[in-house]
């Protein structure tokens, strides 16, 4: 195990958690505006409002009693996806790809019974997903159907792009690809493959896997730094328009790619995680400094996409 001595990391240009609350949360995300970032549904509303497309909306469950109508809203779907407005972390979320005569099954094959799924939206309504524990709804999605040219990067589950956003500049982007270890899922701390992406071009540039550096994906072989994410510059544009839709400074932007429709935007994050340092295997500050050094207020989406593209790339 590699340890590295705080002035080591700080020569690298690593922001860490301390500096990232203070000077950059604290700092750029006005605490009256986090209800846009923390409410998946209000995210969605928003970015409706400001034409960014998102997951088809199916249902939101409120009450305990709206459970029961579940079955008959998703009812000649292939699949769809139960999370929690309020939820972080990926917990909570139910990923359904398969029905077949009113029986459910994960991407895993395992079989989810009609009571378990009941049982799993009413936790979320209590709040056992949620952000302090406090009463939730849950949002009833369709179901993405991921792009083919991730086909052999990621077990199961849908790989998802995350792209930190300051002042409106994308400046450091990360392809998360699920592993059997994460179960399906693009969580960086259950398992999934992070993989630091150059923001001119969207090719990969390095691996993580829980930390550590690797060079092929642990299920399938497949080389991770070939990869190129198609639609680059959409989602680069989808990122950076995000600062002015919920008026925050320091974001992580969730998105997937869908075979029909393209870019979606997942959700916001006014609290990103500092992994993406570790995937890409550079530090951020120095990006963020720059962005700071800078006048930017009269940049248009494009303009800042484009300056991103040359000063930012890998």
């Amino acid at each position: 195990m590699n340890i590295a001595w705080p002035w080591e990391l700080r020569a690298r240009g690593v922001l860490n958690m301390n500096k990232r609350n203070i000077d950059y949360i604290g700092r750029y995300n006005p605490r009256k505006f986090y209800k846009r970032v923390d409410d998946k549904l209000l995210t969605k509303q928003l970015a409706l409002a400001n034409d960014i497309a998102v997951p088809d909306l199916i249902a939101v469950v409120r009450e305990q009693h709206e459970i029961v109508h579940i079955p008959e809203r998703v009812k000649g779907r292939t699949g769809f996806v139960i999370k929690p407005a309020k939820g972080s972390g990926g917990k909570g979320i139910l990923v359904i790809t398969h029905i077949e005569q009113g029986r459910y099954y994960k991407p895993s094959g395992h079989e989810v019974s009609p009571s378990e799924l009941d049982r799993h939206v009413s936790n979320i309504l209590s709040g056992l997903f949620s952000l302090g524990g406090k009463p939730d709804v849950a949002i009833v999605e369709g179901l993405i159907e991921f792009d083919p040219v991730f086909d052999g990067y990621s077990h199961e589950g849908v790989p998802d792009i995350r792209l930190i956003v300051f002042k409106g500049f994308p400046v450091m982007g990360m392809l998360r690809l699920s592993t059997a270890a994460s179960d399906g899922k693009a969580n960086l701390h259950q398992g999934a493959v992070g993989v630091g992406v150059d923001i001119a071009t969207g090719k990969g540039l390095h691996a993580v896997q829980f930390d550590a550096p690797i060079e092929f994906h642990p299920d399938t072989g497949k080389k991770l730094t070939d990869i190129v994410v198609p639609h680059w510059d959409s989602l680069l544009h989808t990122a950076s328009s995000a600062f002015e839709m919920c008026e925050m400074g320091y974001l992580g932007t969730d998105m997937v790619l869908d075979q029909t429709k393209g870019p979606l935007l997942l959700e916001l994050n006014a609290r990103p995680g500092l992994a993406i340092q570790i995937a890409n295997g550079k530090g951020i500050l120095p990006r963020l400094k720059h962005v700071e050094a800078m006048s930017s207020h009269s940049m248009t989406v494009a303009e800042r996409v484009a300056y991103a593209k040359i000063h930012f790339n890998g």
